[in-house]
């Protein structure tokens, strides 16, 4: 396949991409290169024939219809967004611009090629979400594909908000599509401002690592290799129309993904004082979701995935990484609001 890649140069774009390449497809990738954005991480394939980089914003609708009608893509997996919700807490207009604006204009330019090209059955736009958008779980329950809506941050708000134009563009125009919804990624090439890089980045530096509230949080974490697996998964076997919970069946409290990645740190490059006791809690952020967990019936069932990496293991991949490439963590260090409190509001 030709597949559209929005945000292949992000963090799990750039793994959706690394993974497509290797599977054999040809991808086209889009990135505005914002802030988070670094083409270092697709650098391992950037010169294969089947990689195109093009730089463009998916706030620009009339550059999205060019790019369609130069590359005639066979399928968009759209992961171009705002993500971080502190930033959604300081500054929510960016978040409305791109992940409300832009995918509308991603959704036309798709289907006025769609359409043009006689309404192919084997064209998929897969709009890549998150479990954000159902809200906070009490200490019991599981997210499923029917959970209904109820997004607490400006960041989930906007990306709730792109899943339903996605729905009604299928609903009212027919447009084939499929979406999915996912728990927290972590894992290589994680850009150093959210937690589990701020972690190993802070423990390495001897600076305090901060925990919001009582670090009781509990999210489920999903290595982004099996992430990037998963959505390809999607993308070729997934029914049109259909929303697909992807999870990492791996909960943890924020405090117990922070105390075991000083453990693992404490193994690798032990020092005289242990990097737990850097541990520091600081005042919560505003709407803070309690718990997520994703129930991952459906993908499980109807396409046989499920994910290969245990929390643990993808914990160890992860600390490594960092570890053995410093140059590109620390080349992002200086990128404005990186290593500052955010969302204080």
């Amino acid at each position: 396949m030709k597949i559209l890649v929005t945000g292949g140069a992000g963090f799990i774009g750039s793994a959706v991409v690394r993974r497509a390449i290797a599977d054999g497809h040809s991808v086209v990738n889009l990135d505005a290169l914002t802030y988070a954005a670094c083409l270092d991480n697709v650098t391992c394939i950037a010169d294969d024939p089947a990689y195109i980089f093009e730089r463009a914003d998916i706030r620009n609708g009339a550059t999205l219809g060019n790019i369609f009608t130069k590359h005639k893509p066979d399928a968009v997996m759209h992961l171009a967004a705002e993500s971080h919700v502190d930033r959604s807490i300081d500054g929510p207009g960016a978040f409305i611009e791109t992940n409300v604006n832009g995918t509308y204009n991603l959704l036309e330019a798709a289907r006025h090629y769609w359409q043009t090209q006689g309404k192919p059955e084997s064209f998929r736009f897969h709009h890549i979400s998150t479990d954000e958008v159902y809200g906070s779980l009490g200490a019991t329950g599981l997210f499923t594909e029917e959970t209904p809506y109820a997004p607490n941050s400006p960041y989930s708000a906007s990306k709730a908000a792109s899943d339903h134009l996605v729905r009604a563009w299928h609903e009212t125009y027919g447009l084939p599509v499929v979406v999915t919804n996912c728990s927290n990624n972590y894992g290589p090439y994680h850009f150093p401002e959210k937690l589990v890089p701020v972690v190993i980045i802070r423990a390495l530096s001897g600076q305090p690592i901060p925990i919001y509230g009582k670090g009781d949080n509990i999210r489920d974490w999903l290595f982004v290799e099996d992430h990037a697996e998963a959505l390809l998964t999607v993308l070729q076997h997934g029914k049109d129309g259909c929303t697909y919970n992807i999870g990492g069946e791996n909960e943890a409290t924020n405090l117990e993904l922070v105390r075991e990645l000083c453990d693992i740190l404490e193994n690798i490059r032990p020092t005289d004082k242990p990097y737990a006791d850097l541990i520091t809690f600081v005042p919560d952020r505003p709407g803070h979701d309690q718990r997520y967990a994703i129930d991952p019936t459906r993908i499980r069932t109807e396409l046989g995935w499920r994910p290969s990496v245990t929390l643990s293991e993808g914990l160890k991949k992860t600390v490594k990484w960092y570890l053995e490439n410093e140059t590109w963590w620390r080349s992002l260090l200086n990128r404005e609001g990186v290593g500052k409190r955010l969302g204080k509001q």
